[in-house]
């Protein structure tokens, strides 16, 4: 057997570690390789539009390569810290540490080229069906039609070529160091169990506490000023809170005989009181890891939705014109009519004059009822009852930026001497008209009775009723011929919205779940790398009498105290941040928060049974 052979063995022994490194890996070369496609097709070199979407994917590989590079230096670090049993027994066989380093060189470097070969075969496979989704997210004009990436094929193979030989040597080169008698004893090295300082697991809760505080209590633009420091106060107070916290809490539970006592409690606390300072360092990785996928991908949500809903909140109807020329206002209205017709499409359409009053030094709409009920029956809104010398407040409930929408409290003046007295009590909330502002409701009698307005403005409303799909031809069409600030269209303003936000939104969705998928492979290899150790010590313990079910609940306990500890933190980390973000742009996202939160945990949910099947199962074959 010659020693390449030897080297390659060495994997097929090790696949079921190796085959998570492997896997992770190739995941990261089919993103890696895909943003690569994308970057480099054709379609997307024309236009300025196109040339920034191309940009920006290579923007994207770029940060996931530099991602990957620290992601695969952890992922070995871990295999040789799971091995060195083994490279303590190879040279007491006559292994020398160069052979020991330049086996552990060819392992890493088969397995870094059978990855990026996976990975570039499984991007040119799946291309086709990525660049279809890629259309529609990213809401480009022109098709996005298969090409073969010769072009980024070698770019990803070259990259990752590079990427795992810097790596290999790298590792290779930190294995001098290791001492015979510590890779001959491995894991049985005992670390001693560690010890919460008081002082610093109080001031993980101090951190922490002053950390979320403020970032929940800043709002608008001290939210950007706080974010550095906050950031820097809650990394430095995770960290302990894994390394001292934790440790204190585990510490004080063990002193409790009610709970350290109660059945196989005594085994789950002395096993994570022991490994809690090796995990301490992962959990902290995992949970600021996915604290970085969570955030990034509910902000890019929730700046989407308030984006568009700003947008939909104001506007109710899908078309709607604005003038206050009258020379060209009857021009207008007569092409968007003949548009509809031409497209098809059958709409319900109102018209008032809108007519904006003086009133204590500040320029307020006041509408009649009859105007505002015709509109509102447009959208189907309840329709309003006004009786003379009544007033109606119709509250603003749209985007505000964090200014408080006071409610209108002037008085109207009418020609006849009467004045109109707003009522708190007469206050509703309606979409019925396009208005940035809290506007007035009178009768129509009253309305008569009104000084001369300062400013008028004709305004029109259309209200598809049928041929939905010609709405966006149509649109384009309006938007050609007519001034955009006179022009609404409903539809079309998201579209255009969406088309420049839709690759931030794709680039930052692929990135974040690159993230995610690196975390649940960190807590992978760190539950794997104590398997063997696990195998001699739950033997040793089923001697002694302890049940298949009893071991069950053991390993079901342990894995899940792995699995989402870093993950709870990471959720709350992410709410925290999310909630921050919202009050910088007083718009709630709560809606958004617990959906990119929820997907996120379902998936941790459905990975972690998948591995305690696997897990458990490897267990219960040694006993």
């Amino acid at each position: 057997m010659t020693f390449r052979q030897f080297a390659f063995n060495n994997v097929i022994r090790n696949k079921r570690l190796y085959a998570a490194y492997f896997l992770s890996s190739l995941f990261t070369v089919m993103v890696f390789f895909t943003f690569s496609i994308f970057a480099n097709h054709p379609a997307l070199s024309g236009n300025e539009m196109n040339g920034s979407v191309a940009k920006g994917m290579n923007i994207s590989a770029g940060i996931i390569y530099v991602f990957s590079f620290f992601f695969i230096l952890y992922s070995m670090s871990s295999f040789l810290q799971s091995r060195k049993r083994e490279f303590g027994l190879l040279m007491i066989q006559g292994m020398s540490m160069k052979q020991i380093r330049l086996m552990v060189f060819l392992e890493n470097m088969l397995i870094g080229f059978f990855a990026t070969l996976g990975g570039i075969f499984l991007g040119v496979v799946f291309a086709k069906g990525i660049l279809l989704i890629a259309e529609n997210v990213l809401i480009i004009e022109s098709a996005l039609p298969f090409y073969f990436p010769t072009q980024a094929i070698i770019m990803t193979f070259v990259s990752f070529i590079v990427l795992f030989f810097l790596i290999s040597l790298f590792v290779t080169y930190v294995l001098r160091s290791k001492k015979l008698i510590e890779l001959i004893k491995g894991n049985k090295i005992s670390k001693g169990e560690p010890k919460a300082n008081l002082f610093l697991t109080l001031l993980a809760v101090l951190l922490l506490g002053i950390g979320y505080t403020t970032a929940l209590l800043a709002k608008g633009t001290m939210v950007v000023a706080v974010m550095l420091p906050v950031i820097i106060v809650v990394i430095i107070g995770t960290y302990l809170l894994f390394t001292q916290l934790s440790v204190y809490i585990i510490g004080k539970l063990r002193k409790k005989e009610s709970i350290f006592w109660f059945k196989t409690n005594m085994l789950l606390f002395s096993d994570l009181a022991f490994r809690m300072k090796d995990n301490a360092r992962t959990f902290f990785m995992v949970a600021m890891v996915s604290t970085v996928a969570f955030s990034a991908i509910g902000t890019l949500f929730g700046f989407q939705s308030f984006l568009t809903s700003g947008i939909k909140d104001v506007n109710a109807t899908t078309f709607s014109y604005k003038s206050s020329e009258k020379e060209t206002e009857k021009q207008d209205v007569e092409f968007i009519n003949q548009t509809l017709k031409e497209e098809k499409i059958t709409a319900d359409s109102e018209h008032m004059e809108m007519h904006y009053y003086e009133i204590a030094d500040d320029s307020r709409l006041i509408t009649k009822e009859s105007d505002f009920n015709a509109f509102a029956s447009l959208i189907n809104e309840k329709q309003v009852e006004v009786k003379d010398g009544q007033v109606i407040i119709v509250k603003y409930e749209g985007p505000n930026f964090g200014q408080k929408s006071h409610l209108p409290e002037e008085s109207i003046p009418l020609d006849s001497g009467v004045t109109l007295k707003p009522n708190e009590e007469t206050v509703i909330s309606s979409r019925a008209l396009p208005v940035n502002d809290s506007y007035y409701i009178v009768s129509d009698s009253d309305y008569e009775k009104l000084s001369e307005p300062i400013q008028n403005q004709s305004f029109y409303a259309w209200q598809v009723t049928g041929g939905e799909s010609g709405i966006m031809a149509a649109s384009e069409k309006l938007y050609n011929h007519i001034e955009r600030y006179k022009i609404m269209s409903v539809e079309y303003e998201i579209y255009e919205i969406m088309k420049f936000y839709g690759p931030i939104l794709f680039v930052g969705l692929f990135i974040g779940i690159v993230f995610f998928v690196s975390a649940g492979s960190f807590l992978y290899f760190r539950l794997y790398m104590d398997l063997d150790e696990d195998k001699q010590k739950f033997l040793s313990i089923s001697k002694m009498g302890l049940t298949v079910k009893e071991l069950k609940k053991v390993l079901n306990r342990q894995t899940a105290i792995l699995f989402f500890a870093p993950i709870i933190v990471a959720l709350v980390h992410g709410a925290v941040a999310l909630t921050a973000l919202s009050h910088l742009f007083f718009y709630s996202l709560f809606k958004e928060s617990v959906m990119v939160l929820g997907v996120f945990l379902l998936i941790q949910i459905i990975y972690f049974f998948i591995v305690r099947h696997f897990y458990t199962k490897q267990i219960k074959n040694v006993l």
